[in-house]
């Protein structure tokens, strides 16, 4: 996108990546031929398996970019993009450690202390210790500077008070990377006196409450501090680089083929029930949303280009997650304008299955990562216009 400031440089597959999503591809195909898993719509957002989780580990397919040091691969960013296309593609259930390995993971990484990344990235890559996002408060709308839980310095430590809201699985999560104010706002700069701790969510004085969806799940959750002290180890990274810090984390957030591929499945399992069919209708409905979704990959594929870069592409994460959000509702809504009603066929049932799960979630997702309204003022500043 020459002169507007946005960059998507272009990524080759080569051939180890290649061999690498064929090796992943017959995995997934012989978990879902014995039972393993049942593919469904948002998995990285609903499908929670610990047990498939660390069968992945067990695999290296998780924290392939990270130091071998901490149970890594020191693969390239390409060969996570690859095992992430494959895995929502496939429905396969990977909430669990999905914070963890996609951010949490990356930022301990990045700001955290030798002790830090020892204890905790290994476990991560093990698929056996998960974490919550500690970002969103009750009040604060997408104005995420304005948080007002606060961590006040006592003794060897710090004591925590408020609230985060929409933490997607805390209630299974071991950890929470909680965004806090440890100096009060100055001069109307509230993007300063912000930090981030990494809180063991075992701490007492803090209570996990589910939020029920439309589905009647609690994949959301609010999570109460109440005088929860955490030591001074806790802090992650530098006093007062919470804003600094979170912005790169949301970068990682936003830019995965995971937010626009969740309703995948949909469209796949609704071409496999009517690849026969000899509607124009059909044919036309199903050009159009894969000529968008080639388009979309594309541009998620620079942006994971910038990160194996070092460097932090919030704008054009930004415009990947907005896009890529609405063209998840427009899967849901081109299949069902072309879609069948049928006898009770095994190919039915799948379709129908994914097809209700997508309804259900897919509504979430225009609050994980950042509202559409925030996106574009993030993507109108870039452009000039704000």
């Amino acid at each position: 996108m020459a002169g507007n400031g946005f960059r998507f440089p272009k990524m080759a597959f080569p051939d180890d990546v290649v061999a690498l999503r064929q090796d992943i591809r017959g995995f997934l195909r012989a978990e879902r031929q014995s039972g393993g898993f049942t593919p469904i719509a948002d998995c990285w957002g609903s499908g929670l398996s610990p047990e498939f989780s660390r069968k992945l580990g067990q695999r290296g397919y998780l924290a392939v970019t990270w130091p071998k040091q901490y149970g890594g691969q020191e693969k390239t960013m390409l060969h996570r993009y690859v095992i992430t296309e494959e895995l929502v593609s496939a429905g396969a259930p990977v909430a669990a450690h999905w914070v963890a390995d996609r951010q949490s993971g990356p930022l301990i990484l990045r700001y955290g202390t030798e002790e830090q990344k020892s204890d905790i990235l290994p476990r991560i890559a093990a698929g056996e210790c998960y974490f919550a996002i500690g970002m969103s408060e009750p009040g604060s709308g997408s104005d995420l500077a304005s948080v007002r839980t606060s961590a006040k310095k006592v003794d060897g430590g710090w004591v925590i008070n408020g609230a985060k809201i929409w933490s997607s699985n805390a209630q299974i999560c071991h950890y929470m990377i909680a965004l806090v104010r440890t100096t009060p706002v100055q001069d109307g700069k509230k993007h300063q006196g912000l930090s981030q701790f990494l809180v063991d969510l075992s701490t007492p004085g803090i209570t996990i409450r589910g939020i029920k969806n439309i589905a009647n799940e609690s994949h959301f959750n609010e999570t109460l501090f109440e005088d929860v002290f955490v030591p001074d180890d806790a802090m992650l990274g530098n006093e007062g680089d919470g804003w600094k810090q979170v912005t790169s984390e949301l970068a990682i957030e936003r830019a995965g083929p995971e937010r626009f591929l969740s309703t995948t499945i949909i469209l796949e399992e609704a071409v496999r029930v009517m690849q026969e069919s000899d509607d124009e209708r059909v044919t036309l409905a199903f050009g159009q949303l894969v000529a968008r979704l080639r388009t979309l990959r594309r541009m998620s594929l620079g942006v994971s280009a910038l990160l194996q870069e070092g460097e932090s592409p919030e704008t054009e994460a930004a415009l990947v997650k907005e896009i890529g959000t609405r063209f998840e509702r427009e899967v849901i809504e081109g299949v069902r304008a072309v879609a069948p009603s049928g006898p009770k066929t095994q190919s039915m049932n799948a379709y129908q299955s994914v097809l209700r799960d997508g309804i259900l979630h897919i509504p979430s997702s225009t609050i994980r990562g950042g509202t559409n309204e925030v996106l574009k003022g993030i993507v109108a500043r870039q452009l000039g216009l704000r």
